[in-house]
């Protein structure tokens, strides 16, 4: 398929082919990619190595375990490995450019290690190699399809179709014509934690100032409860004082000599602190 992109600006249309620009951490993987493409050409074993393959990972586990992580950076022919770059440079560009390519890049690794993860707990039993940038692919394209569903996307740059309908429509073609060789579990698991991550993120992230308000809401009781001590211990010296004019400190009761001693020390150490 070919994409052009649609964005309305207020008063004003505009029209581009793909997002334009070439962000650091999707540059990169287009390096990748393309390096360990052109080794799988010249060495073509390189697939058995890199790959990853179920049946083996378990049956030689745990020597295989950097499988789950190479796999993502190998493609089985020239055009698997164009749609997938093309899909990455069109769709990720602008998710890397909104969260950042740290942010960006660990949503990348950690979608190809779900769908490596779902892979293998469903056909454990594989004995063909897996690779393929397609589950981390689909977990861009499930973060992109919620984070722009109202753009336009013009398919062979003739059909307009707004993003909440074309990506799940290219999924589910994707899925329904894909071939028997397509990793269908790796792009689930791929989809899978790009739902959970982007809908999970905020509330994990309402949740931390939920925590820090509740925080900050006890250091205040906290602070406004010795407040109010300080002040009932500053009326009290207050009023012993008004007595010691009165009548003389020798007519002071043991318990108020206490507590003038008292309210003298806490306010000698308080002043020390203060001087620290």
């Amino acid at each position: 398929m070919r994409f052009s992109q649609y964005n309305q600006a207020p008063g004003a249309r505009s029209y581009r082919i793909g997002p334009g620009i070439l962000p650091p951490f999707i540059k990169m993987m287009l390096v990748v990619n393309s390096v360990m493409f052109v080794l799988w050409l010249i060495y073509p074993p390189l697939t058995s190595i890199l790959g990853l393959t179920p049946a083996r990972f378990f049956s030689d586990f745990p020597n295989l375990i950097y499988q789950v992580f190479t796999y993502m950076f190998m493609h089985a022919g020239f055009g698997h490995i164009l749609f997938n770059m093309f899909a990455l440079w069109m769709f990720g560009s602008e998710v890397e450019q909104t969260w950042g390519s740290a942010r960006f890049g660990r949503f990348y690794i950690l979608a190809g290690l779900a769908g490596a993860a779902l892979t293998l707990i469903v056909r454990s039993g594989q004995a063909i190699p897996m690779v393929g940038a397609s589950a981390a692919i689909y977990g861009v394209l499930v973060a992109y399809w919620l984070m722009f569903p109202h753009r336009m996307l013009y398919i062979y740059f003739m059909f307009p179709i707004k993003v909440k309908y074309a990506i799940p429509g290219m999924m589910i073609l994707g899925f329904l014509f894909g071939g028997p060789y397509v990793a269908h579990w790796a792009h689930a698991g791929g989809a899978l934690f790009g739902l959970i991550y982007t809908r999970v993120d905020w509330s994990m992230l309402r949740l931390g100032n939920w925590f820090r308000r509740v925080k900050y809401e006890r250091q205040e009781a906290k602070l406004q409860k010795n407040r109010q001590k300080a002040e009932d211990t500053m009326k009290r010296v207050d009023e012993i004082l008004d007595k010691i004019n009165e009548v003389g400190f020798e007519n002071l009761t043991r318990a108020e000599r206490q507590f003038l001693e008292d309210a003298s020390s806490k306010l000698s150490n308080k002043k020390a602190n203060d001087q620290r």
